[in-house]
């Protein structure tokens, strides 16, 4: 499955009907959690669609403003998100309750396989949906496959619109072998010495941020000034992700095209973040979001492989030349000097290339190994997992 992200550009009337659309929705699943998650008996989706009719009778909103298919969703969502925790209380864990959701909270609402339309025209392309009506819509790429479903998103003031649909693509990776180290004075640096470093850009917004927290503190709770100074500081921290995201999107394609392996460390950031003093430094990189969320899945969708190291791997101390390691290194030091062969290298391509030696001894995150030694190597594996046994360097994404 792919999804296609376009933003829209609605008149005033249309971003009036969006807005009602989008709190209706949640007016919907708000209800149906007050019904259905105090009741002690068996309840089933079809039970929970039945009370729609009862909301259209009620209030003619539900049925002339929003369209049938996006309260359905609702009731999918009630349904699977009871269902997990009643599962998961029948097996003695401790579970909490769902929350109702304030005015402003949900930014979502879903179009279901009907009720819009792309409508192609010579200049400008608009969307049409169904309660609504024709969006004017910048499609700058091509939609591949056939559209499963339609979400509608909010990001403060701006909406845009997400295709998902069932279009499988392939990438191709490249033929290199790279570790990666990661740094809080740069982003990361990796084995073939290419620096990769976060955009100035990200910095400036940061120091922007700092100021607009500064100032909505200083104003009155419920007043104009302090709402006005609230929509700035929304607006400051939607560009600044905006501006992580494109830079990690544009990181993870470019290591995925040059590499076949990609060997990266096991960190625990929230253990960093207590212990040293650089914790801004450590938050502003987000390497959990850009690994988990970017890198993984680019990789496996053109079948690369990532290994993450042990996380005891000393691979700071550790000399790249010899192996020897030197227990007297501090985080001040950023050059690395072993005592034993002589090599005075930077700290972080050190560890870099000890990454990029050491990580298939680590956990393989995503990828199949295929650098098994001989074949009596592959029948041992492959019997291995016919029996059910852990293999981990033929195992599947994890």
């Amino acid at each position: 499955m792919k999804s296609y992200k376009f933003k829209l550009f609605p008149n005033k009337e249309q971003e009036d009907k969006l807005d009602l659309a989008l709190d209706i929705s949640r007016q919907t699943y708000n209800y149906l959690l007050s019904l259905f998650s105090s009741t002690s008996e068996g309840f089933n989706e079809g039970e929970m669609k039945n009370y729609l009719r009862d909301l259209k009778v009620v209030n003619e909103d539900f049925k002339n403003k929003i369209y049938s298919t996006s309260l359905q969703v609702e009731c999918e969502k009630i349904h699977d998100n009871l269902s997990v925790l009643s599962s998961l209380k029948k097996k003695g864990k401790k579970v909490g309750r769902l929350r109702y959701k304030g005015k402003g909270w949900k930014k979502t609402f879903v179009y279901k396989q009907s009720g819009f339309k792309i409508l192609k025209k010579s200049k400008n392309n608009s969307l049409y949906l169904s309660k609504i009506g024709n969006i004017k819509m910048i499609l700058h790429r091509k939609v591949e496959g056939d559209i499963k479903q339609l979400i509608i998103k909010k990001e403060v003031d701006n909406w845009y619109v997400i295709f998902q649909t069932d279009a499988v693509i392939k990438n191709k990776c490249g033929r290199k072998v790279v570790g990666i180290d990661m740094s809080p004075s740069k982003f990361g640096i990796r084995s073939d010495k290419i620096i990769m470093e976060m955009p100035k850009e990200i910095d400036v917004s940061l120091s922007k941020l700092k100021k607009c927290n500064r100032n909505m503190s200083r104003k009155k709770k419920g007043s104009k000034n302090r709402f006005k100074a609230r929509k700035l500081l929304q607006k400051r921290y939607w560009r600044l992700n905006n501006q992580k995201h494109n830079f990690y999107h544009q990181i993870s394609v470019k290591l995925v095209k040059d590499c076949k392996v990609i060997g990266i460390e096991t960190l625990s950031i929230k253990g960093m973040m207590m212990g040293y003093y650089s914790a801004v430094n450590f938050q502003k990189s987000g390497w959990a979001t850009f690994i988990n969320k970017y890198l993984i899945y680019k990789a496996e969708s053109a079948g690369c492989q990532v290994w993450a190291c042990d996380r005891f791997e000393p691979t700071s101390k550790k000399c790249s030349g010899c192996g020897n390691i030197n227990k007297e290194l501090k985080l001040s030091d950023r050059t690395y000097e072993c005592s034993k062969c002589g090599l005075i290298i930077d700290r972080d391509l050190n560890a870099s290339i000890n990454i990029k030696k050491t990580c298939r001894l680590g956990t393989n995150l995503c990828g199949v190994d295929t650098s098994l030694d001989s074949e009596k190597d592959l029948k041992v594996s492959v019997r291995n997992l016919k029996y059910g046994r852990k293999q981990e360097k033929i195992s599947n994404c994890s």
